[in-house]
């Protein structure tokens, strides 16, 4: 994990702070399901997604811009850029489905008659 984390660039840092937060708020709304938690975890959910899509995409044009230094028999280097730069998008996807996961434990709950 410590090495996708450091694969992925200055990306990964706001990818997990805006994920662990969504989790913690899936989380809470998990144990004690309150409508006002839904539009908090809607935004903490896009907001993570569009991290890891801001990683992803950074990480690309950097390697595409190290694309013109490389000699013509090693510019298929940029798929090894293409694959440190998608652990932006792994950790956000994963850190999503956490959290999706905790809200249906809370909707559960909430549908439950009182």
């Amino acid at each position: 994990m410590a090495e996708a984390f450091k694969n992925g660039g200055w990306g990964m840092i706001p990818t997990a702070l805006f994920g662990l937060l969504l989790v913690l708020a899936a989380l809470r709304y998990a144990s004690r399901p309150e409508q006002r938690l839904v539009p908090v975890q809607v935004s903490l959910g896009v907001l993570t997604l569009a991290s890891g899509g801001l990683g992803f995409v950074t990480g690309l044009i950097k390697s595409f811009q190290a694309m013109a230094e490389m000699p013509d028999d090693k510019r298929w280097i940029w798929l090894v850029g293409l694959g440190e730069s998608l652990n932006n998008v792994a950790l956000a996807l994963g850190l999503v489905m956490l959290a999706a996961i905790a809200a249906s434990v809370g909707t559960l709950r909430a549908a439950r008659p009182a």
